[in-house]
């Protein structure tokens, strides 16, 4: 594909993050971390690992179309303690990214404004050497920025105001014609970029939450896993070779003999899952696991089913075949033994060479999995 083509065209290539920048977020100052197909966090607590997470999740959330009080819910807290107010009191934050695909690799920074309120006061998508798109808050009592983007037609630009609310980047779609090469670039460069955003589900299980049955519904996991059973019925009769890995990951990471991964349908109409023991045995409910297993039991269900079965909004417009699934996972080692740790990375390692999955976690210890090919590992300093 050219690196004007929109991203409808036929190439196999998949839109990927490869680097988050944190110029100036929380306690990063000046940092870009490369992004691999898995990459793990390594540092002590207080270290920065869930910052990066987060500042890569809000990237997501505007990526998909949110506002950015949906993507910073406590924006204050995002502005780096050392960061002055200047004379009119504003403080603000500072956050960026890299996205390699078909149109080569895009850079997305962002500039927001915390302090008196909450609002971009800049964006630059570039490519090639090229800006592509720049705006900027020229006037505070107006609720929107000017942008300009690349035309190279009768006028080398375009100039149009924007919400300061929202991610430039994300509308450019909407508002580019494509009649010019110029416009084609900046479309397949925002394409990109948004695809790669979209295509992203944060994950949190909270064994606490997934000892109960649950009421069978759609069959899409939620981001705390809490319908883990209600999922498993979904995966059992929809994909036997998915469910058969699963269950093959459970006798490496569950105590005891696991023979199989069932789900019984209780006569409320909750559904609720089993480790089915063999023989005289009987099954065991996952209700009464440990929270290490709940835990790894759905982190390994998540890297083996895909968007189709994860609570997250997919770019409907782009055929799977050119999107890469991206999951966020803070804590990604917490409550696990190092034999469940290893068996995770290895499944990770496993379904992320394959290029529709790529994995981003925080663990606390990385030592198990240092030289480990396929694993990126970016250790973080307190």
């Amino acid at each position: 594909m050219d690196a004007n083509t929109p991203l409808n065209g036929a190439n196999s290539a998949r839109p990927g993050i490869t680097e988050l920048r944190l110029s100036a977020f929380r306690t990063h100052r000046g940092a870009a971390f490369p992004l691999g197909p898995l990459t793990l966090f390594a540092g002590a607590s207080g270290s920065g690992k869930s910052s990066v997470l987060q500042a890569y999740e809000a990237l997501a959330r505007l990526g998909a179309g949110d506002d950015l009080e949906a993507a910073f819910p406590d924006p204050v807290a995002c502005v780096p303690e050392w960061a002055q107010a200047d004379g009119q009191g504003r403080r603000g934050f500072r956050i960026g990214c890299t996205v390699d695909g078909p149109a080569g690799p895009v850079r997305l920074d962002l500039a927001v404004q915390a302090e008196p309120e909450l609002r971009v006061v800049g964006e630059r998508l570039t490519s090639g050497g090229r800006t592509l798109l720049t705006t900027a808050l020229r006037d505070p009592g107006r609720s929107c920025v000017q942008a300009a983007w690349h035309t190279a037609g009768a006028a080398s630009v375009t100039r149009a105001p924007l919400p300061d609310d929202r991610l430039g980047t994300a509308l450019l779609p909407l508002r580019v014609a494509g009649k010019t090469q110029g416009q084609l670039q900046v479309l397949a460069a925002a394409e990109q970029v948004v695809v790669a955003l979209r295509s992203v589900f944060a994950c949190d299980p909270q064994p606490h939450r997934m000892r109960e049955p649950v009421a069978a519904g759609d069959g899409r996991l939620r981001r705390g896993c809490d319908n883990l059973a209600e999922v498993l019925h979904r995966t059992r009769s929809e994909c036997a070779k998915r469910h058969a890995r699963l269950a093959a990951a459970a006798r490496v990471g569950c105590a005891g003999m696991v023979e199989e991964l069932a789900v019984e349908e209780l006569g409320d109409g909750t559904v609720r899952a089993l480790l089915g023991r063999g023989g005289t045995r009987g099954a065991t409910p996952v209700g009464r696991l440990g929270e290490g297993e709940l835990r790894y039991l759905a982190l390994a269900l998540v890297l083996l089913t895909g968007p189709g079965v994860l609570a997250m909004e997919q770019a409907a417009e782009v055929p799977s075949a050119y999107q890469a699934l991206t999951v966020l996972a803070d804590g990604f080692d917490r409550c696990l033994d190092p034999r469940q740790a290893r068996e995770l990375v290895s499944l990770g390692t496993e379904v992320c060479a394959r290029g529709h999955v790529r994995l981003v976690g925080a663990v606390a210890d990385a030592s198990y999995v240092r030289g480990v090919d396929g694993v990126t590992v970016v250790d973080l300093v307190p």
